[in-house]
């Protein structure tokens, strides 16, 4: 891909902070979502407490409650059974912030006046949010404004406002007016699903308010249209001033105002402390709401603003220690990390009755609903940082377990089956190909469980309540998939949908097989493992559920005859059944406006293409990697990655991730740089509706998975750390089974330190290493030569002349044409494929049976010949380098299509020095293909970038490149400029040349 160019920063790059230096009313709604607060309950937009009163820009005024919804009718113009029928949507709820200023009665506004001095400035150690104005009204009056906001991270229900004015020139009065506002602007209805339903009925309707006579206390209830939910909303103030000066109550409409009149003297300071309670009755009894905010908002008034402010930096500081990423040579990076952490934990739910949203607590886009984004994005980020959050937005899965239940057996199926777009655990989804159809949502939940409770260790949990998710939705695929007959009983899936939304309703998405095979697998296991070490409880979840013995080596069974749909022309998995046969999107004559793809074309349009929206295939390479060779990742890869558009936010990152691992930093480093950056830098061009959580998630994953190489198997940690071109260094912090590692990386050495916690055990680069409390372990990174793998015909040797003389009795025997020229052709082909090109135009047609038969044959006269071979035969300067690598330490492997090549290599009196020799029957791919490479130094136990490989074809250095490996071509024909080493002959070959590629 191209690399991803930098815009002009609107927010100047700082470690951090997010700062606004200048209003800029172009920008304002995009400003509204970036600096935006929360503490995963109370969701406010970066509004400003005055209101928005400019002409030019734009603005959403945003307050969100995490998981408070109403719910409306789904009309459809053409329906069916088990449609939804209803959509829920989080609501924009009161909004509290609203203190207007007046100074001698001239109304502070940004657009009025004149701005001497602005800055804006979001604090992500202290979680504070300032904006300081110098501001003269049209009047000549001039004050000082510093106003500090906070949603509370420790106080669920409660926010604060401090603001605080000095009068610089003047003497006078100010005017605070501090509201709350029940009458909620909804937005508009479009044909973009990325945003909110919208509608013209308001959703909150007005049923009380009240305050106490001389007392700064205003509370307002209302009640959802639909839901009948109960919102309790309660401000409380504390002036602090030289007078108390004069205080009343207003009532207009839907907005509950209370004014203060302050005298003040030039030069002196007057502060409104506001702080702000949302109480609902989703969770609390509706008789108690009022009771509880006046509970939090004495709380908060005994404490003051100083004092909870201390508290959040406290809470912030013990976050960051476990969750920081350092980048060291990127100062925009470094601020989009810092940023996408901070607001990952400002959205995230930690009740276990709510999740995470695709927008976060920030916009109304996609409805505040929460997607598969939370097991797969943003639930590893916190399994490994903050794994008690984890915990419990698994627990927000078990609570819906039920609805779950339900949502299967409308679509005829047992068990359970997760909804795709939900709030309360009710499926939301309107559109079926690309919500109901995306089924592998159990699957990915089911992985979710199973990597937080190997990172944890919290059987607690997975006896409780992860295993009875894990055996519905386990019950829910073995009653959708079949055991197909038509493709000789192996376990098919069919009519769904995979994480690539422009192809939908298909059969056997690979990605979803891969998926539930694993969870099969898995499913499995723990059964056994909770009857043997739970008996009491595995019993009690035996008898509630109905499960069997027979289910469960039914599951085995299952997944082990799984379907995985592979093309062997191509020597790739397929996406589906179809996907490979369909035609190739002409990205070449798409103009660049017409993307996103699903904005400007019918969905039937796309259905029919090879295009993707995001990564399908590529992201099961990433989730379930030990299960691919690095070469099938090669290969699939640059299949895919030319298909996808990234019209998805979560698309970016996992290409990142595959490219680092396939060596591609180039690649890796492009994509990573625009996940981190997507929110800061406005990519997608639609920040001002919400922020992107999954791509926030998935930065972290790119660093940690990416460059980091951070994978969890089995239960042990191991990491393959490589660093990007553009940075000095890296570090981040890993928690894993209640132990906090700490992780450097530099270009010359990586260092592991063990900052909580006994000992570990962790593999790196392949190598177990034990780690011990607060002892740094420093290992090199500085890539050095580890092996030389070399070709045999053509390098070491040369028995051309003994396979054409084979070839051509052979071909004189079934009377066929056969000449050196087509001998040449035959060159990096295996048996078979020779065979076949001989059989061209022949007019034969052979069964396979014969064509083995032909192919021994000629193997046989083969061998014949080169049992002839000596010593002698080896080229000029093999047998010199051959000694000299092995007498310096350096591994030796073959990687040769020959099927003799040990025999070979006996008779040349050195395969002795060889630790891995190619074993062509395993191959998928010739060369160019890198797989001959890797498949030998996966024998080695040696990272390709440690590898030198020698070749004397232009498609073996492709191979050898393709491979990540340094490339040697030696006595090619026309010299290749792709080789990073061309050599006229192997005479010329020597250790030192080899030494020198790694300089």
């Amino acid at each position: 891909m191209k690399p991803y160019v930098h815009p002009e920063a609107v927010y100047p790059y700082r470690e951090w902070s997010l700062d606004e230096e200048a209003y800029s009313e172009e920008n304002n709604q995009r400003s509204e979502s970036i600096f935006a607060l929360g503490n995963g309950y109370i969701g406010m937009r970066g509004n400003f407490e005055e209101g928005y009163h400019g002409s030019s820009g734009s603005s959403v005024t945003g307050n969100y409650l995490n998981g408070f919804f109403d719910s409306e009718p789904i009309v459809y113009p053409e329906g069916a059974y088990g449609y939804p029928s209803r959509n829920q949507a989080m609501l924009n709820v009161t909004d509290a912030k609203i203190i207007e200023l007046s100074i001698e009665g001239q109304t502070f506004q940004l657009n009025s006046g004149q701005v001497h001095h602005y800055e804006r400035k979001l604090d992500m150690r202290s979680g504070v949010l300032h904006r300081q104005v110098d501001w003269e009204s049209p009047a000549g009056h001039r004050v000082q404004l510093h106003i500090r906001r906070m949603v509370t991270l420790q106080h669920k229900h409660l926010a604060a406002i401090d603001y605080e004015v000095k009068a610089l020139n003047f003497s006078g009065v100010l005017t605070f007016t501090s509201s709350i506002d029940g009458k909620i602007q909804r937005p508009k209805v479009t044909d973009d699903p990325r945003l909110g339903s919208g509608g013209k009925e308001p959703n909150l309707l007005l049923e009380d308010t009240g305050h106490e006579p001389g007392q700064s206390f205003l509370w307002m209830k209302q009640r959802t249209r639909h839901t009948r939910f109960a919102l309790l909303t309660g401000v409380s103030h504390k002036l602090d001033s030289r007078s108390e000066g004069k205080r009343t109550v207003q009532h207009e409409g839907q907005k509950l105002s209370m004014q203060f009149v302050v005298p003040v003297e030039r030069g002196e300071s007057v502060s409104l402390t506001k702080y702000i309670s949302y109480h609902t009755s989703k969770d609390y009894p509706e008789d108690e709401l009022l009771s509880r905010s006046t509970e939090i908002l004495h709380l908060a008034d005994h404490s003051g603003f100083e004092a909870l402010a201390q508290e959040q930096q406290a809470y912030l500081d013990r976050y960051w220690a476990h969750t920081d990423v350092e980048i060291h040579g990127d100062l925009a990076l470094q601020q989009g990390i810092r940023f996408n952490a901070f607001q990952l934990l400002q959205s995230v739910g930690r009740d276990g009755v709510t999740n995470i949203g695709a927008k976060g607590l920030t916009g109304e886009g996609y409805e505040g609903h929460y997607f598969w984004d939370t097991e797969m994005y943003m639930l590893p980020f916190f399994t490994f940082t903050q794994p008690e959050i984890s915990r419990k937005l698994l627990e927000f899965r078990y609570a819906t377990l039920d609805k779950a239940r339900e949502r299967a057996a409308v679509m005829s199926q047992k068990g359970a089956l997760f909804p795709w777009r939900t709030i309360d655990g009710a499926e939301n989804s309107a559109y079926f190909p690309a919500g109901t159809a995306q089924m592998h949502i159990n699957a990915d939940i089911a992985y979710a469980i199973k990597q937080y409770v190997l990172a944890t260790g919290d059987y607690d949990f997975l006896v409780t309540k992860g295993a009875e998710i894990l055996f519905e939705t386990s019950r829910f695929w073995l009653d959708l998939g079949y055991f197909n007959p038509a493709r000789g009983g192996v376990f098919c899936i069919d009519a769904v949908t995979g994480p690539d939304e422009y192809t939908a309703i298909v059969n056997n998405n690979a990605y979803t097989n891969f998926m539930v095979q694993d969870q099969l697998y898995y499913a499995h296991e723990m059964a056994g493992i909770l009857s043997k070490q739970y008996p009491e409880h595995f019993e009690r979840l035996k008898q509630k559920i109905g499960l069997t013995e027979h289910e469960t080596l039914v599951w085995l069974e299952a997944a082990d005859k799984m379907f995985i749909p592979f093309d062997e022309g191509l020597g790739i998995y397929a996406q589906d059944d179809t996907f490979l046969s369909k035609k190739k999107w002409d990205f070449e004559h798409t103009p660049a406006d017409k993307y996103p793809l699903l904005l400007n074309y019918h969905p039937l349009v796309i259905y029919r293409h090879q295009v993707l929206k995001q990564a399908d295939l590529v992201m099961a390479m990433f989730l379930l990697g030990d299960q691919f060779s690095l070469a099938d990742k090669i290969r699939n890869y640059n299949y895919y990655e030319p298909l996808t558009t990234h019209d998805s936010s979560l698309s970016p990152c996992i290409h990142s991730i595959i490219s680092a691992e396939i060596g591609d930093l180039t690649g890796a480093y492009s994509y990573f740089d625009r996940t981190v950056r997507m929110d800061l830098d406005d990519i997608n061009r639609n920040v001002k509706d919400g922020l992107h959580t999954a791509a926030m998630a998935g930065s972290w994953l790119s660093i940690v998975n990416g460059f980091g190489g951070m994978r969890l198997c089995g239960g042990m940690l191991s990491f393959n750390p490589s660093v990007p071109a553009q940075w000095e260094s890296y570090r981040f912090k890993i928690t894993c089974a209640g132990q906090l590692l700490d992780i450097f990386v530099s270009d010359t050495e990586v260092i592991y330190t063990l900052l909580e916690g006994e000992e570990l055990e962790i593999m790196h680069k392949g190598n177990l290493i034990q780690l011990s409390a607060q002892k740094p372990l420093r290992l090199s990174n500085v890539k050095q030569l580890e092996a030389v793998i070399f070709e045999l015909d053509g390098i070491i040797t040369d028995t051309g002349e003994y396979h054409y003389e084979a070839w051509k009795d052979l071909a004189d025997e079934l009377a066929l044409s056969f000449d050196r020229e087509k001998h040449k052709s035959l060159k990096g082909l295996s048996r078979m494929e020779s065979l076949e090109v001989i059989l061209e135009s022949s007019g034969l047609n052979l069964p396979q049976p014969v064509k083995g038969m032909l192919c021994n044959k000629k193997n046989e006269k083969y061998r014949q010949l080169v049992q002839q071979m000596t010593p002698a035969e080896l080229y000029p300067g093999i047998h010199s380098v051959l000694s000299d690598l092995q007498q310096r330490g350096i591994a030796l492997g073959l990687a040769s299509v020959n099927e003799n090549a040990l025999l070979i290599l006996e008779r040349l009196q050195i395969g002795h020095w060889f630790q891995a020799v190619a074993d062509p029957g395993n191959l998928r791919r010739s060369k160019p293909d890198p797989e001959i490479h890797l498949q030998v130094a996966e024998m080695l136990g040696i990272s390709p970038d440690c590898c030198v490989a020698i070749e004397d074809t232009e498609e073996g250095i492709a191979a050898i490149n393709a491979a990540g490996m340094r490339s040697v071509g030696a006595g090619l024909a026309l010299v290749t400029g792709t080789a990073d080493l061309c050599l006229a002959s192997t005479a010329e070959i020597s250790v030192e040349k080899l030494l020198e590629l790694f300089a």
